[in-house]
This record gives structure tokens, sequence and C-alpha cells, in this order.
């Protein structure tokens, strides 16, 4: 393919070229984001080690009714929508917190908040939750 074949399918498909663009734009600008935030993504193999040897702390931040229906056994229950969600965690600024929400991309949000707030050690799962059911790993219907 020479640059003229190249610029003639840009000048005939502007709306390819722009769904590309955007896509594109999405993907690295994510991907920016969350390195530059210092918020480091754990798998859930890492954040049961976590949990088993460094006393890490398990986050949901995810609604009362999403809850209900399956956590991870001994998570705490932060609510996004709770304006104290830093403050219910502040018990827990000196151990490993793991933040998860759904699918890993609105718990980075409580993750900066509490870098922000001083916490040192602030991972989220990468995947969230669908990722830890993913991964043969259970679920708590109680509380």
């Amino acid at each position: 393919m020479d640059i003229n074949q190249l610029i003639e399918f840009t000048g005939n498909h502007p709306l390819l070229l722009a769904a590309f663009a955007a896509i594109l734009f999405m993907l690295v600008g994510g991907e920016l984001r969350q390195r530059l935030s210092g918020i480091n993504e754990i798998s859930p193999a890492d954040a049961t080690r976590m949990l088993n040897h460094d006393n890490a702390v398990l986050v949901d931040m995810r609604e009362d009714k999403d809850y209900r229906e399956g956590h991870i056994v001994n998570a705490v229950h932060a609510p996004a929508s709770n304006s104290d969600a830093v403050q219910k965690l502040e018990k827990f600024r000196e151990r490993p917190v793991i933040v998860y929400c759904r699918s890993g991309h609105t718990s980075v949000k409580l993750c900066g908040k509490l870098r922000k707030q001083g916490f040192t050690s602030v991972y989220n799962l990468a995947g969230g939750v669908l990722a830890w059911q993913k991964a043969g790993l259970p679920l708590s219907r109680d509380n």
C-alpha cells in the first residue's frame, strides 16, 4: 500500500477514520491515566495472596443491591455513592487496600481518592468482581 492509496482511503471513509481515532484515543488515554495515577492493578490471584499473607483489606464499592447479590468474602462495603466512603476506610490506612467494582474501571476513582488522603498501599482489582468469578473464586451472599 502506498501513501496515495492511504490518502484516498481516508478521504473516502471519514467515519471509519474518526471511529478508529476515537477508539485509539480511548485506549491510549485510559492506559496513560491509569499509569499516571499511581494506582497498581492486581489480578485475583495476587489479591488472594495479599489477603492471605499481607493482611490486605478488600473494599467493595458497588451499590447495595449488587453487594447483596454476591461479594468477595470479608469485603468491606463502601458504596461509591456514599460520600463518607474514605472515612469508613480510615481504620485500614496502614494496611494494603484492594478496591473493586463490577469490572475494575469505576474502582480506580476510589483508589485515587484514597491515595490523595494518604493511603500508601492502594490497589485496584483488575477486572473487578467479574474477573474474580472468572478465576473460579468464591463469592458470599450473606450480609
